[in-house]
């Protein structure tokens, strides 16, 4: 068995619980987007308290529309390619890599679970092969 055989053997071992993680954090961040929506004149009216004494008050509360709908859109396709890796990498599916990687990659800005999460699909996902690059000190030896 080489190297690369191990290391694929060792990474195959994590799929299940990076699927888990994953669909748990898709689901958390479903809810997020439901909770954005529930509360959304609720951050609107806390927000415009706040431009009170702002010479325009009417393009920072534009600005914070958009801005409020850019995260509800970003939270929910964060959660669908979370929740739709997670059910890949459970499901031993050919593409659940791709979309593990995709996933980790899109979360890497949500603190502290996605890239806590996204860092270690990375790390478990993404292996180094050191054969090449120290292969030529192991003959010499």
């Amino acid at each position: 068995m080489s190297s690369d055989d191990s290391m694929c053997q060792s990474t195959n071992r994590h799929f299940p619980t990076l699927g888990i993680l994953w669909i748990v954090y898709g689901i958390i961040r479903l809810i997020l987007v439901l909770c954005l929506l529930i509360y959304a004149s609720t951050a609107t009216l806390m927000f415009g308290a706040l431009l009170s004494r702002v010479p325009d008050p009417f393009a920072l509360m534009s600005i914070f529309h958009f801005l409020y709908a850019v995260m509800i859109a970003w939270s929910v396709v964060c959660g669908i390619i979370g929740f739709v890796a997670g059910l890949a990498l459970l499901g031993r599916r050919q593409s659940g890599r791709k979309l593990a990687l995709i996933a980790a990659v899109v979360s890497a800005a949500d603190i502290p679970f996605g890239i806590t999460l996204g860092m270690y699909t990375l790390v478990e996902l993404l292996p180094i092969k050191i054969g090449p690059l120290y292969g030529r000190s192991e003959h010499a030896g």
